[in-house]
């Protein structure tokens, strides 16, 4: 009774993962919690493949009605459409922050505006322009569509492990994940997304180091900034981190 009281909530947490990450509608009932939102945090990966699935799938069928680089194109769209931009909002807002904040206080207050200023809008419009001139140079540009998303939400999980949470609790709708974050389920994620890497690897032999290195450095590099500035990470922060792995791990492939 117990073991189907536990998979009847990790069943609802890869919901609440989902529903979390994409626009995708809830086809489970929830019975939300902070814990249960906590415990989604382990199917971030499996949630990125699940999307990189959706990417590769879309771009093969579009290579036969569009070149390349159109498909590619189109790809994206879909990709900011069907997840709302999150990432990409999170990379903006923390890049405004950064650029234009001269204490720890007035950056903060500058991730909580909506309105998206001059650092942020050229980061986001930079990264654009990269990710689709790194998937259009990749070897195996399906390849890097479906296990770019998965290998790109493994970098979060590691800051929430690595740093302390400093946004206004009150005020931030990754607070529930943030809070008691467990390290157990850190390291399932971490050998599913290894595991993800390595059986990808066939097909290209440079993806398991890259998939280590870009997770590895982003972390490091972003979470020891993130520290400088901040003190922590922001739900803005992590959200910028999945988009500056996938680039990394690109520019390996």
């Amino acid at each position: 009774m117990r073991s189907n009281q536990k998979a009847k909530l990790e069943w609802q947490a890869f919901w609440l993962a989902v529903g979390f990450l994409t626009r995708f509608p809830m086809l489970v009932q929830i019975q939300y919690s902070q814990r249960l939102m906590n415990q989604s945090s382990l199917y971030f990966p499996l949630v990125g493949l699940l999307l990189g699935v959706i990417y590769a799938s879309s771009y093969a069928l579009l290579t036969l009605a569009f070149s390349p680089l159109v498909a590619i194109i189109l790809v994206v769209i879909l990709h900011l459409f069907l997840t709302g931009a999150f990432h990409e909002d999170g990379l903006a807002d923390s890049i405004d922050a950064l650029g234009g904040g001269y204490t720890v206080e007035r950056r903060l207050a500058i991730m909580k505006d909506s309105r998206i200023g001059t650092y942020g809008a050229a980061a986001l419009t930079m990264a654009l322009l990269l990710k689709v001139a790194l998937l259009s140079e990749a070897s195996s540009i399906w390849l890097a569509l479906l296990v770019a998303p998965a290998i790109a939400r493994m970098t979060p999980l590691i800051l929430m492990a690595m740093l302390d949470y400093v946004t206004d609790p009150d005020t931030s709708k990754s607070k529930p994940v943030a809070d008691g974050f467990s390290l157990q389920r850190l390291l399932v994620a971490a050998g599913f997304t290894l595991v993800v890497a390595a059986v990808m690897s066939y097909w290209n032999p440079i993806l398991f180091a890259g998939a280590l290195s870009a997770v590895i450095l982003t972390a490091f590099c972003w979470g020891t900034y993130l520290k400088q500035q901040l003190g922590g990470y922001t739900g803005d922060a992590l959200g910028a981190s999945v988009v500056l792995s996938e680039l990394v791990l690109l520019l390996f492939l």
